[in-house]
């Protein structure tokens, strides 16, 4: 119990009692203010550089992911356009992407059971270790919703904890599955529980079964980082991902997140979007191709 209520107490420090029609004002709001002079192809550019260019499906065979790792490498100093940010496939395929790969991005891998997190979690930490093992800089994992939504804090956070150790010197991001936590309340919580638990950046969704990411979510989730901030010094980052394929939507995350965070956040350093098919419409928004 006493664990537990180190976890609550944590999350006291916090305001974690949102209103889900109040948050999806305060986006409104943003949007209407400061989109337009974000929608330029400079902010394109930037953009593009903060892409995890990503590859998760079943069919995925490794000639798939060494053809793709090459597009990628065929972009790296073909024009003024920075590459993007990262490649993120599924962790068999990482010592493939690190093969193929010759262009200076990072290589990132979904594991601890992705996109469910229901597996032991001693596979979860086997997983992390073997990906970055083959050369994974990022690992992007799935918070496990089960214990969050029964309030099992403790056992949740330090899952998340043995699985940051796992990474060594790879950066963790945690998936909290937006659409599954459905309220701004929740996603609060979850945030706060993640940060706390060593996670380097919050993603908002795996595009795979529930609603992609939303506004009001990243609103939320980057609320929490500025707040983490304050409290203890460190800086996490954010990325959005689920359902994010026009030039328009990517300039709308990028100018709720800049809002929140400010502009030392807007690299690939605190900033990423996760897409397969954004890439291609941002560049022909800058009349690349």
């Amino acid at each position: 119990m006493a664990e537990v209520n180190k976890y609550v107490d944590t999350l006291k420090k916090y305001k974690t009692n949102l209103n889900d029609t109040d948050i999806t004002g305060k986006v409104n709001e943003i949007i209407g203010k400061k989109f337009d002079r974000n929608n330029n192809s400079e902010v394109y550019k930037r953009i593009y550089s903060c892409i995890d260019l990503t590859s998760l499906s079943t069919t995925d065979t490794r000639e798939d992911i060494w053809k793709f790792t090459e597009k990628v490498n065929d972009m790296d100093g073909a024009s003024e356009i920075p590459n993007v940010a990262a490649i993120c496939v599924f962790p068999n395929f990482v010592e493939t992407v690190k093969e193929a790969l010759t262009a200076n991005v990072k290589i990132a891998a979904v594991a601890a059971g992705f996109p469910s997190s229901q597996t032991f979690p001693e596979v979860k930490v086997a997983e992390t270790a073997l990906a970055v093992a083959n050369g994974a800089n990022e690992i992007d994992i799935v918070l496990n919703l089960g214990l969050f939504l029964e309030e099992s804090y403790d056992e949740l956070c330090e899952e998340i904890d043995e699985i940051k150790h796992a990474c060594r010197d790879a950066h963790l991001k945690v998936i909290l599955e937006t659409g599954a936590l459905k309220t701004a309340s929740n996603i609060m919580k979850a945030s706060v529980l993640s940060l706390y638990s060593g996670a380097d950046f919050l993603k908002t969704s795996t595009g795979k079964v529930y609603e992609g990411a939303s506004l009001e979510a990243a609103y939320v989730m980057c609320t929490a980082i500025k707040e983490y901030e304050a409290k203890t010094g460190r800086k996490a980052g954010f990325k959005a991902s689920g359902g994010i394929v026009t030039t328009e939507d990517a300039v709308k995350y990028y100018t709720v997140v800049k809002e929140v965070l400010g502009e030392e956040y807007m690299t690939n350093e605190f900033f990423r979007i996760g897409a397969s098919r954004l890439a291609n419409n941002l560049l022909e928004s800058m009349k690349i191709v």
